[in-house]
């Protein structure tokens, strides 16, 4: 059945009825007699999960609904012939004129090692469902690329400026320091496997279960890595940067900067205003929260010195829930909380950190090792880089 906008108004209604059940009872456990506090403490903990629960169909269904309207299309003459030929070679192992096609589609050649890249179609639509799966797509940026690595200028800062006259002499102004930076890339694999007779069977969708399966097992892998990567053979993590205490205007180009909670392996509210406030206003502009699941359980709980709830509960379609006003991005590969952890992040993900995929994911076809299954031993190249160390802070949940 389709999805529908009144199927998220639905659930954002039920959203905020369960919010209101969960303050309420929250409040009670606040203010309760000692004896009470138990009990009604279970009582939060279950009204928590179901909240966490309703705030990710409603995020789940505005997926679905903006997927249905994804525009298709196969391009060019060539890139459907190269689809045609690159199908029948899933599903029966033919790839007869394969390469010739291939090379007029995508401009690339079959490799030595063997193995054929997908058409262009089917690997934008890995990248797509790659970003449905992975929070670190969704927020970060994101480009594309036809060759095995990627570099780019940053400015470091150092350009000189002053104010003149209009008939004053334009003194020399300092040289702009720039800097090359590289995209830490590695190659990502996945092996999925499928019985001969299902790739028989005509109602089969070879593509979809390809694309579906290569996403499902690439996500789980790089996802990881955008965020905790060490860099070798993989990309490089956004907190596999260096955290350094000291502000903007004298930490170098390259180390990111932390924040310390004051409590170990606990934060509060105004701890979270100071992680904002850190950052320049023209990145806060389009900050977001990062953090693990029980963290926003944590963070839930959290009130001002008015008696009001940090977070709020998305009630309209295409409103995320927030906290002190900002988009929360569940990542449940980010620490949780715990003494010393470097539990949540802050800022402008996208002009932080970029994503680098590169064009060209290939598929070798092996029916002999697994029978009576066939593998399609599927690799892709990607990679990741901090293009902006101001951009986003971390709270460090130390003492000290």
């Amino acid at each position: 059945m389709a999805v529908e906008k009144k199927d998220i108004e639905d659930v954002a209604e039920a959203l905020g009825k369960k919010f209101d059940e969960f303050k309420k009872t929250n409040d009670k456990r606040i203010e309760g007699l000692e004896e009470e506090k138990g009990k009604l403490s279970g009582q939060v903990d279950t009204l928590n999960e179901k909240l966490g629960e309703l705030d990710e169909l409603k995020s789940n269904l505005e997926k679905e609904l903006l997927a249905l309207k994804r525009p298709d299309g196969t391009g060019t003459k060539e890139a459907s012939e190269h689809k045609t030929a690159f199908l029948q070679f899933v599903r029966k192992g033919i790839d007869t004129g394969l390469g010739d096609l291939q090379a007029k589609a995508l401009q690339i050649g079959t490799e030595a090692d063997g193995g054929y890249a997908v058409p262009e179609e089917m690997d934008r639509n890995i990248i797509q469902l790659l970003r449905d799966a992975s929070p670190m797509r969704q927020v970060c940026n994101q480009i594309t690329v036809g060759s095995p690595d990627y570099k780019r200028l940053v400015g470091l800062g150092g350009a000189g400026s002053g104010w003149v006259g209009e008939t004053d002499a334009r003194p020399a102004t300092g040289t702009p320091t720039l800097g090359q930076i590289s995209a830490f890339m590695g190659e990502i694999y996945s092996n999925p496997q499928a019985t001969q007779t299902s790739l028989d069977d005509i109602f089969f969708n070879a593509e979809t279960w390809l694309n579906e399966e290569v996403a499902r097992e690439f996500s789980e892998k790089e996802g990881n890595a955008f965020l905790l990567g060490n860099g070798t053979n993989k990309p490089k993590g956004l907190l596999a940067y260096p955290l350094l205490t000291t502000s903007d205007d004298v930490r170098a180009f390259g180390s990111l900067q932390k924040l310390v909670s004051g409590a170990a392996g606990a934060f509060n509210g105004d701890k979270l205003i100071d992680l904002i406030h850190s950052l320049k206003a023209g990145y806060r502009a389009n900050g977001k929260f990062m953090m693990g699941n029980l963290t926003v359980a944590y963070a839930r709980k959290l009130k001002d010195s008015d008696g009001n709830y940090l977070w709020r509960p998305g009630l309209e379609a295409g409103a995320p829930s927030s906290l002190l006003g900002y988009g929360i991005v569940e990542n449940e590969d980010m620490p949780d909380v715990a003494v010393d952890a470097n539990a949540i992040v802050f800022g402008d993900f996208k002009r932080a950190y970029t994503i680098v995929d590169r064009i060209g994911t290939r598929v070798l076809r092996d029916p002999y090792t697994n029978k009576p299954y066939v593998g399609f031993y599927t690799t892709k190249r990607v990679g990741g880089m901090l293009v902006d160390s101001q951009a986003v802070k971390v709270l460090t949940l130390s003492a000290a």
